[in-house]
């Protein structure tokens, strides 16, 4: 299990650097990447704005079906965090969704 997850981190890892605008160090121990999302505040898709990471985790929920964290629960209010213990056709089609759903973004 320890090079299933060590390939999961750096799968997601690699899907995390693909959407612009987001910021993330590399995990050392966690299954969770924690992404600034900030730079996605105050855009908005016509109906959502976002202006904070709960608008942003609610968005991805509702736009992208993923389920994500906001950082404010661990002081970090311009992050998010998101899982990587899941399968990794899960892990790819949830980046995919995430990726797509930005792209809304204006």
């Amino acid at each position: 299990m320890t090079e299933e997850f060590t390939h999961r981190r750096v799968k997601t890892l690699a899907l995390v650097n693909d959407i612009p605008g987001f910021k993330c160090f590399a995990p050392q121990g966690a299954f969770y990447v924690f992404p600034d999302v900030s730079t996605y505040y105050g855009k908005s898709n016509g109906t959502n704005t976002i202006t904070n990471a709960s608008d942003f985790s609610m968005y991805l929920l509702n736009e992208a079906n993923v389920s994500s964290v906001m950082g404010d629960a661990f002081g970090e209010p311009n992050c998010v965090r998101f899982s990587f213990a899941n399968s990794m056709p899960n892990i790819e089609k949830a980046w995919a969704r995430i990726k797509e759903a930005l792209a809304k973004l204006k």
